[in-house]
C-alpha cells in the first residue's frame, strides 16, 4: 500500500483545524513512532497557531514518563506500543498543556523492532478531550517505514476529527 499523499495529509490537518476553531479549542499532540509528523502537518496550515498549542515527541519510554506522566507500570505491563500507553500519552498531553483535545501515537514503524506479539506495522492511538473522554484504537498497517508512519499520522488525525465531530 502506498504512502498517504501530502495533499491528503494536509487536507486532514486543515479539516481538524476547522473543527477545533469552531469550538474554540486547542490541540496538543504526543507522538512516538511518527516523530513529530502530525505536529509538522498541523503547523504547515496557515493560522494553526490559533488551534495548535504544543507537541510532545516522546520516542523513548523515559520521555513518555517524564514529559507526559505515563506510569512506568503501564509501560512495564503493557509495553510502549499498547492502547494503555497511547491513552496515557493522550491524557498526559492534555494534563501537561492548555489544550482541550489531544492525540497520541505509538507504534512499530520498522523495518526492525517487531515481535510475533507486536509485529512491524502495529500502531496504537489515543485521543483525549478536556471533558474526560479518553479513547483508543489499534491497527496493523502494511508497508515500509515511511508508509506506516504516514498512514499512522493520517489515522490519528481522522480519529480526532471524528471524535471532535
Amino acid at each position: 500500500m502506498a504512502r498517504v499523499s501530502d495533499e491528503e495529509l494536509q487536507a486532514l490537518a486543515r479539516e481538524l483545524g476547522e473543527k477545533l476553531i469552531a469550538r474554540g479549542w486547542m490541540l496538543a499532540t504526543a507522538e512516538s513512532c511518527t516523530g513529530g509528523w502530525v505536529g509538522q502537518l498541523v503547523t504547515a496550515v496557515p493560522g494553526s497557531s490559533h488551534w495548535y498549542e504544543r507537541g510532545f515527541i516522546t520516542y523513548a519510554n523515559a520521555a513518555k514518563v517524564e514529559m507526559l506522566g505515563v506510569p512506568p507500570e503501564t509501560l512495564e505491563t503493557h509495553g510502549a506500543v499498547s492502547e494503555e500507553t497511547a491513552m496515557a500519552m493522550a491524557a498526559g498531553a492534555l494534563k501537561h498543556s492548555h489544550a482541550q483535545a489531544t492525540l497520541a501515537i505509538s507504534g512499530i514503524a520498522g523495518p526492525g523492532g517487531g515481535t510475533p506479539q507486536k509485529p512491524v506495522g502495529l500502531v496504537c492511538y489515543g485521543w483525549a478531550l478536556a471533558d474526560g473522554t479518553v479513547i483508543s484504537s489499534t491497527c496493523r498497517l502494511d508497508g515500509d517505514r515511511e508508509e506506516i508512519r504516514s498512514r499512522a499520522a493520517a489515522a490519528a488525525l481522522r480519529g480526532l476529527i471524528e471524535l471532535v465531530g
